[in-house]
């Protein structure tokens, strides 16, 4: 297991991001379960437990500018077919720094290990705790690279009211760490001003392949 993103990661909540040098670093796999693509500032990181050979090779024969090689479809479609994992989508990853005390909305928490979402956070995360709220869920637990990672959904009946953003903002008090994680699909431009109204910040994007 490779502790390299993890220490990447960190430095990028501080701010302290990857030189922009135009560079592809390939490192291992922060775990078994985890392996993808991230990409900064002009520079990206491939975590993968396949050869870095192979890696390098695919990245030079893929047609696309060597900025975007890294996230390009064709070569995320032969890292796939190589490991025999697959993604969902291409994420924006962001981050925020822990607030003090508590949330600033009443929360019930959800123990039940058998509950739907806690079930499916499990697939992802470790440590997972879930809290509801009228209309809404927060989800929070380790994520890649053991990073502690946010997730909040919202009913549609009461979308528009302000709940996504308490809650994203109530992840904040409770991550038992001085940073918290999230991701959404760029597409989802609700959910991106949502988390950015909520205080985090936008760090890079995130390819994560999970095993079928």
């Amino acid at each position: 297991m490779s502790e390299k993103l993890a220490r990447i990661l960190a430095a990028a909540a501080r701010g302290d991001f990857p030189p922009q040098d135009g560079a592809t670093r390939v490192i291992g796999q922060p775990s078994a379960r985890d392996a993808g693509v991230m990409a900064f500032t002009a520079h990206s990181v491939v975590f993968t437990d396949e050869d870095p050979a192979w890696v390098r090779a695919e990245l030079a024969a893929t047609d696309a500018d060597r900025l975007a090689a890294a996230m390009n479809p064709a070569f995320l479609a032969a890292l796939m077919a190589r490991t025999g994992r697959s993604t969902n989508t291409i994420d924006l990853v962001t981050v925020a720094g822990a607030l003090p005390g508590g949330p600033d909305i009443l929360l019930r928490e959800i123990e039940d290990p058998d509950h739907p979402r806690v079930a499916r956070a499990l697939k992802a995360r470790d440590g997972v705790r879930v809290w509801a709220a009228d209309g809404g869920v927060l989800v929070l637990g380790r994520g890649v690279a053991g990073r502690w990672e946010c997730a909040v959904e919202v009913d549609e009946e009461v979308r528009g009211r302000g709940l996504g953003i308490a809650l994203a903002r109530a992840a904040r008090h409770l991550v038992p760490d001085s940073v918290v994680w999230s991701q959404q699909s760029p597409g989802n431009a609700r959910s991106v001003r949502t988390f950015q109204t909520a205080g985090y910040r936008p760090v890079g994007s995130e390819a994560r392949l999970t095993a079928n």
